[in-house]
């Protein structure tokens, strides 16, 4: 089997996804091969770039000129330690491959996406499976995967579909595979295939094209199409030896981990996890020490990446008592465990780095409303408490939720001024309401995003603070706060929070 990571996403760490699933493969001894087709495309347009000739302007003559530097930069440690020499070589290697494409297409580093096709409507992306040869990553994927297919005999291949971003760009692959090899077994799983299975309205639009379709966590589904016999309820060690651990846009491998699927609180309306009811199914503690320890000691990754959507006390508790031995950072809940100020430094102390926190709201009354199950007062107090330790906190705010006003809105704003000292970097997201999600909510929707594989659906805000207000107040007063603005100045564009650690790291360690 070739298991696929299509184009486009952020190609700072490998794939976490098809890295488990090539674990639990070669635990049963499945041969098989991994193609990060994002990565390599990138690395394709390095060593082959193609200027759009539509475009002659300075910046993109030297986008271009500049492009095997920049790439080489973003995995230097010292373009670390210059915010403003890492932003232009990430704005600059961005902007080449923008200029690369045509036929309509628009890429970037972390997006892709047509003037006319819709990731958000199915017979888009039937037509790009149709018409594979109008992808402008053809030339690279189409004699990539016949080179694949016919050096390795084989008679599956796996597509892993996360981001709206890849969307069209695995269709066109998988319509190349179909006309190439019709005889090949198509398998798509990933967290947007779960998303769009997990509606309710889910009517499968991709029949005869695709011939299995797997939500959640992948690797027994994988294990039983393959044919597979007595498969043993466990959990698998990723397996990261068919990827290109080199050649991420990072200084040296960030490693991918998931120690749990789902949330472990769960409850917080709105949530695309509940809202799919997808289950919190964790790993054992001792298991994903064994892992990491294991991992680290074979990748010497300079951090790790827990990818959770919430970091669970005990395997918080444990980190701080075993330490893996390499920086790390992740998702981690408001609590009163991280108000310990002798905690914390435990954390510091075993390689946390930087902690990724969602407080959404300083009102606690928009909080309640959206049973977050977080106090504000807490919340100030934890980012004191980890500003003490030496832990950078990467906070995420959202505007616009059912519950808020402008008078709302601006007590999150003198919260964050409050706390300039303490917040590193902000993340600022305007609400969008989950399609499944509406059910226990009595709010007038409409359609907003137009396609039936929508994820969100508009809604009439019961207090008017509809989404063009809310755009407003995020330009005009929140942004142009002097201490808000000095906090945005810290974020690293496109990489965003994955590379927010390496900001604070000095000299590649975490002290």
């Amino acid at each position: 089997m070739i298991l696929i990571h299509p184009p486009v996403a952020k190609p700072c760490e490998p794939p976490a996804g098809i890295a488990r699933l090539s674990g639990a493969l070669k635990h049963y001894k499945v041969r098989h091969e991994i193609l990060d087709a994002n990565m390599e495309a990138l690395l394709n347009l390095r060593n082959n770039p193609r200027q759009n000739r539509s475009s002659s302007d300075r910046w993109t003559a030297r986008a271009f000129r500049n492009l095997s530097q920049n790439h080489t930069l973003l995995k230097d440690w010292k373009t670390y330690n210059n915010i403003d020499r890492y932003k232009r070589a990430v704005i600059d290697l961005n902007r080449a491959v923008e200029m690369s494409l045509n036929n309509g297409f628009t890429a970037g580093l972390a997006d892709f996406h047509h003037q006319e096709l819709s990731p958000l409507r199915s017979g888009d992306l039937i037509r790009a499976a149709e018409e594979p040869e109008l992808n402008p990553y053809y030339p690279y994927f189409s004699k990539r995967l016949r080179e694949l297919v016919h050096k390795g005999s084989f008679s599956a291949a796996g597509f892993s579909l996360n981001y709206l971003s890849q969307a069209l760009c695995t269709f066109a692959m998988i319509g190349f595979l179909k006309k190439e090899f019709p005889g090949l077994t198509i398998v798509m799983g990933g967290g947007l295939v779960t998303s769009w299975m997990r509606n309710p309205d889910w009517k499968d639009p991709f029949k005869g094209l695709i011939d299995h379709l797997v939500a959640g966590a992948g690797e027994y589904q994988l294990l039983s199409i393959l044919g597979v016999n007595d498969i043993k309820e466990e959990f698998f060690t990723p397996c990261y030896d068919l990827l290109p651990s080199g050649d991420y846009l990072s200084p040296g491998l960030a490693l991918p981990y998931s120690a749990s699927g789902g949330c472990y609180w769960g409850r917080c309306s709105f949530c695309p996890e509940k809202a799919e009811d997808n289950p919190y199914i964790p790993i054992p503690v001792d298991t994903v020490m064994n892992d990491l320890n294991e991992l680290t000691a074979k990748t010497a990754p300079v951090m790790v990446h827990l990818l959770d959507n919430s970091i669970s006390t005990a395997l918080l508790k444990r980190l701080a008592c075993n330490p893996v031995g390499v920086p790390w950072y992740g998702f981690a809940r408001i609590s009163s465990l991280l108000t310990d100020i002798d905690f914390c430094r435990a954390l510091k102390k075993s390689g946390c780095v930087m902690l990724k926190l969602g407080i959404e709201s300083a009102d606690q009354g928009v909080l309640d409303s959206m049973q977050k199950g977080i106090d504000i007062k807490t919340a100030s107090l934890v980012l004191k408490t980890l500003k003490e330790a030496g832990i950078a906190a990467y906070v995420y705010l959202i505007f616009g939720t059912p519950a808020e006003t402008l008078n709302e809105a601006r007590k999150t704003l003198e919260f964050v001024v409050r706390h300039r000292e303490e917040i590193s970097f902000l993340n600022l997201a305007i609400f969008n309401m989950p399609v499944c999600g509406t059910g226990e909510w009595k709010f007038k929707t409409n359609t907003f995003y137009e396609g039936d594989l929508s994820l969100y659906t508009d809604f009439i805000h019961p207090k008017g603070w509809d989404r063009r207000q809310v755009r407003v107040f995020l330009d005009r007063e929140f942004k142009r706060n002097r201490a808000v603005s000095g906090i945005l100045k810290n974020e690293p564009p496109i990489f965003t929070s994955n590379h927010a650690p390496l900001f604070v790291m000095k000299n590649g360690n975490g002290h």
